[in-house]
């Protein structure tokens, strides 16, 4: 028997203009303009962590910074100093609209930096264009496309012949200029519209594609993907990683001391121009530290879907995950840390149980039911037998 209980689907993601409710109070996420935060404005952010939430602030799968544990009562004057910050849109729709995943490596005025800002000032300008909550964009045109295996509806790359437009799922694009990529992205996004992307406000590029096939103009190759980031030193600075994608404020407020951030979808900061940076709570500094091969959510009790505390089994069970492969700690079938296939999922059926998956996500059928935590802990190896 398969215990799943199935979790609320919201069909939106939350923004600082429409926060969620979670367990801890009001999830607020902050969509940084091009995913950077200057020194001044991570350090303003802490510090408003501090004052209006709890201390503690997440990096989403989508390079965006959440605020925890906001009151209701505190998200109105939040949202002033975040605006005062310029880190906040005019109203919740634009907020939405405006879903730009941008690679982290640009510098400034090259071709990722400008795409990246003629599309969003396309989006905010976009009124007519009603998107699902979900629905994002990705600006990725470096060498090699860094942000592939990272959620994105409609993507803009490169390949040997320039700049190439890209519906997720398909393997051709659109050849375009860095004139006309901003325009044709949102093209494209009306053509998924037009073509029953979202046939009652929800969908993604993806399935769509799955169901038919691409514009007929779409017809160019795409570049191989970029190997998985690692932490560690590159020219534009010092990448750093995040236990579970999540950093004390105060951590938060040193590195920005050191730096501009820029934010990643890969639960690492990337801190300018830094080098030497010292150990802080909540940060990853070396590229084997084998939190870096385990997601795992907020979990109980900060998050109302899940059904059991995740991080502390996924930081205990983290030394036993085989070299090269991932472990996927879920509070509920949603699957929100990690919603691909990961080669070991546990799914949490009720208070410290869980159900073990093997190379699924967090809803897929399970090869061992209601596991325990204190039985997972005291025999690890039950996580790789038979997988």
């Amino acid at each position: 028997m398969n215990n799943r209980v199935a979790p609320k689907v919201y069909g939106w993601c939350p923004g600082a203009l429409r926060p969620m409710m979670s367990g801890d109070g009001l999830v607020v996420r902050i969509r940084a303009p091009l995913g950077r935060l200057s020194g001044d404005q991570a350090q303003a952010v802490a510090d408003l962590s501090h004052r209006f939430g709890n201390g503690i602030l997440d990096l989403s799968s989508r390079a965006n910074l959440q605020m925890r544990g906001v009151s209701e009562e505190d998200h109105a004057p939040l949202v002033t100093a975040l605006q005062d910050l310029g880190l906040v849109d005019a109203d919740a729709a634009t907020e939405s609209r405006r879903n730009v995943l941008v690679a982290p490596f640009w510098a400034a005025g090259d071709q990722t930096h400008s795409l990246a800002q003629q599309l969003s000032d396309a989006l905010v300008a976009a009124t007519d264009l009603p998107l699902p909550g979900k629905f994002g964009f990705a600006v990725d045109t470096g060498p090699a496309p860094v942000l592939r295996d990272t959620a994105a509806d409609i993507r803009i790359e490169r390949n040997p012949d320039g700049l190439v437009l890209i519906a997720d799922g398909a393997d051709r694009g659109l050849a375009v200029t860095p004139t006309t990529a901003a325009a044709e992205a949102l093209s494209l996004a009306r053509w998924f519209l037009t073509h029953g992307g979202a046939p009652d406000g929800r969908g993604r590029m993806r399935p769509l594609i799955a169901r038919r096939a691409p514009p007929s103009a779409h017809g160019a190759t795409l570049t191989a993907a970029a190997p998985q980031q690692r932490l560690g030193q590159i020219a534009s600075g010092r990448l750093v990683g995040l236990e579970f994608g999540q950093i004390p404020a105060t951590s938060f407020a040193a590195l920005a001391a050191q730096g501009a951030l820029r934010l990643t979808p890969w639960r690492m900061l990337l801190v300018e121009h830094a080098t030497d940076l010292p150990p802080l709570p909540g940060l990853i500094l070396d590229a084997a530290d084998p939190r870096l091969q385990v997601s795992a959510c907020t979990g109980a009790p900060g998050c109302l879907q899940a059904l059991s505390n995740t991080r502390n089994l996924a930081r205990d069970l983290a030394p036993s995950v085989p070299p090269g492969r991932r472990l996927h700690v879920s509070g509920c079938a949603k699957g929100c840390a990690h919603p691909g296939a990961a080669p070991l999922t546990l799914t949490a059926t009720g208070a410290d149980t869980f159900n073990l998956i093997y190379n699924g996500t967090a809803s897929d059928q399970p090869a061992h039911l209601n596991l325990s935590a204190s039985q997972l802990r005291a025999a690890p190896d039950i996580l790789t037998k038979g997988s």
